[in-house]
């Protein structure tokens, strides 16, 4: 069994480890089969533009655990929102992205693949926004806390969120007009005053060390996988994007003078990276090798 190469992070094991249990445990125990699903189609389904059929949606997900009549709701909920769209040849049904499916795992995918990226040197200004939302409109507080995590914001206070990247400031305006909230917000750009610390406000707007404890089952799950792992890559590579895909809505990216020392986070990126670049050309011939088996009319051998 070959080994991940010399260039990996320290988390990669040497020579002759075995691959861990990329576990149905730790990767499937809470995970619906929807968000399986669309961890495929981001990885091998977006970057093409045929139309895959059903059986083979169905067989890698059956790869990953997910029953049968679980990975056809999957299909037919992501359907439903709009996501997919179905067209039939005879009996059988293939599926495509639509365009909004198409959007929204483009945005997906960079998140994803440039998340791990180094952080650019930080100039020590802070974005502050105060936003107003009744408390008895407790669906919009939700949908403004979803929106502005996935931002990157964080919350010290009721009303209040803050980030130390203001360039953000376009993207959070963005969400407040979604949302039909920017007559009630305001936004503030500066550096940290002189009245109590830095680290101190960080801790009370992002919990570091939860995010922190996810990154370390990250590199317990993958830093010992190897460049041949067991189980076949197609699904490992799954495995491995669909576990790093919750860092950009967990990890708010913070500037390293923020972090604690040594953060876990720089770690799994390393390992992310190079497990990531090792499998890719192997998964993605076994996913077109699937494809090829399930088209019933393939083209004819020439000479």
């Amino acid at each position: 069994m070959s080994t991940l190469s010399s260039t990996a992070a320290s988390g990669v094991a040497a020579a002759g480890a075995e691959h861990p249990a990329l576990s149905r445990r730790r990767e499937l125990g809470a995970t619906s089969a929807r968000s399986l699903l669309l961890t495929v189609l981001g990885e091998f389904v977006l970057p093409r533009d045929d139309a895959v059929w059903t059986q083979v949606l169905i067989d890698v997900l059956g790869r990953l655990g997910v029953e049968h009549k679980s990975a056809r709701q999957a299909l037919a909920r992501t359907a439903a929102e709009g996501l997919l769209e179905s067209d039939r040849a005879g009996r059988r049904v293939r599926w495509s992205l639509t365009e909004q499916g198409r959007s929204l795992l483009t945005d997906g995918a960079t998140r994803i693949y440039g998340f791990g990226a180094p952080a650019r040197p930080w100039a020590g200004r802070w974005l502050v926004l105060l936003v107003s939302v009744p408390e008895v409109r407790r669906q919009l507080r939700h949908r403004l806390r979803t929106r502005l995590a996935w931002v990157g914001l964080g919350s010290p206070a009721p009303g209040v969120w803050l980030s130390p990247d203001p360039d953000k400031q376009d993207e959070v305006a963005k969400v407040l007009a979604d949302l039909e909230l920017t007559a009630v917000s305001s936004s503030f750009v500066g550096p940290f005053g002189t009245i109590g610390f830095e680290r101190d406000l960080v801790a009370q707007a992002w919990d570091l060390a939860e995010v922190e404890e996810a990154y370390e089952g990250f590199l317990e799950t993958f830093a010992a996988a190897t460049a041949d792992p067991t189980g076949g890559t197609l699904s490992n590579q799954i495995h491995l994007v669909h576990a790093w895909r919750r860092f950009p809505f967990l990890d708010p990216k913070l500037p390293a003078e923020l972090l604690p020392a040594r953060w876990a986070g720089a770690r799994a990126a390393a390992v992310f990276d190079q497990l990531h670049s090792c499998w890719a050309e192997q998964a993605q011939q076994e996913w077109d090798e699937l494809v090829a088996d399930a088209d019933p009319h393939p083209p004819a051998v020439e000479g």
